[in-house]
């Protein structure tokens, strides 16, 4: 089995409010402390088939224009999922299933690229507008028990383990790949960056709290029971922890790598986009209303989040 990162943007960032401040609240935490963001997913190569841990933005999603106010930054193109993926060898057909972690569109913006795969989506995601129109969807029902300490699991395959974990959204999921006596933790957002982890901070993105910080508690139980090697979506140190196969220790963190980010001014189009879900809010689409204009207490129509995660492209 090879584990391997779909790297698609670089060079993001995620300021510690956000990272850190869904318990809290964010006013307890200094914006100026910004970690280093990235986006990659994952595939998983059993040698008999090719698996894939989320699909990606959607070919186009428009790069963002950060400020020095912008809580969230997910960084400039590299290329796009689909170009990532053919860089690493392989070409769509070849895909013979996809794991969703959820429904956010850094994850699930290239399923349609993949009619031949069986894409398998906790039941609880099914309702998600970002996953209508899609005919080849496997609801995972969770029917094989517990996962170590994790109460709800399915085997996809020998070796691969579809794990809920709700609390980011309701329908979250997190993917375990077993391999030469290590548990490679492939997950969407438990943790935007690492010091989350480390911290045992919740971001602010969440649409259930509680299960949400129970599912934190199961994933540092497991990886202080488990040498785990823990591959995120938003940082580089995601795919830094997979080429090193690092094994994450909780009481010895790894040094913290700040990210310097040079808010040069950028012509703006108009155009915002959420810094969550990928949402594109283009005012041609919306009776010509700037985002400026619409009203504070406005959110975006996929993921439900304030303006503030909006970001200029």
């Amino acid at each position: 089995m090879i584990v391997k990162a779909v790297k698609f943007r670089k060079d993001g960032f995620y300021t510690q409010p956000f990272a850190f401040g869904g318990k809290e609240g964010v006013e307890r935490y200094d914006k100026n402390i910004r970690y280093r963001g990235s986006l990659q997913n994952y595939l998983i190569d059993t040698g008999d088939e090719v698996i894939l841990v989320d699909t990606g933005l959607p070919a186009g999603t428009p790069e963002e224009a950060p400020d020095e106010n912008s809580l969230a930054y997910t960084g400039k193109d590299i290329c796009s999922y689909m170009d990532a993926l053919a860089d690493l060898g392989y070409k769509p057909e070849q895909i013979t299933k996809i794991l969703l972690t959820h429904k956010h569109a850094d994850h699930s913006g290239e399923l349609k690229s993949f009619p031949n795969a069986k894409i398998y989506v906790n039941q609880d995601e099914l309702s998600a507008a970002e996953l209508q129109g899609i005919d080849n969807i496997i609801p995972v029902k969770f029917t094989d028990g517990a996962y170590y300490n994790f109460p709800e699991s399915q085997k996809i395959t020998d070796g691969v383990y579809f794990i809920k974990a709700q609390g980011h959204t309701n329908g979250n999921s997190i993917i375990v790949a077993e391999n030469d006596g290590l548990f490679y933790m492939l997950h969407g957002d438990i943790t935007y960056v690492d010091e989350a982890l480390y911290e045992n901070k919740l971001s602010v993105v969440f649409e259930d709290i509680a299960a949400a910080r129970e599912t934190l508690d199961c994933v540092r139980e497991f990886i202080r029971n488990h040498p785990t090697v823990y591959c995120g979506t938003h940082t580089p140190q995601g795919y830094e922890n997979l080429e090193a196969n690092r094994v994450m220790d909780l009481d010895n963190p790894v040094e913290t790598i700040f990210e310097e980010y040079d808010f040069t001014a950028q012509e703006s189009t108009g155009i915002y986009v959420c810094s969550i879900c990928g949402y594109v809010y283009d005012p041609a689409e919306h009776g010509g209303v700037a985002f400026e204009d619409l009203p504070d207490d406005w959110r975006c129509p996929r993921c439900k989040q304030p303006k503030e995660k909006f970001n200029k492209a």
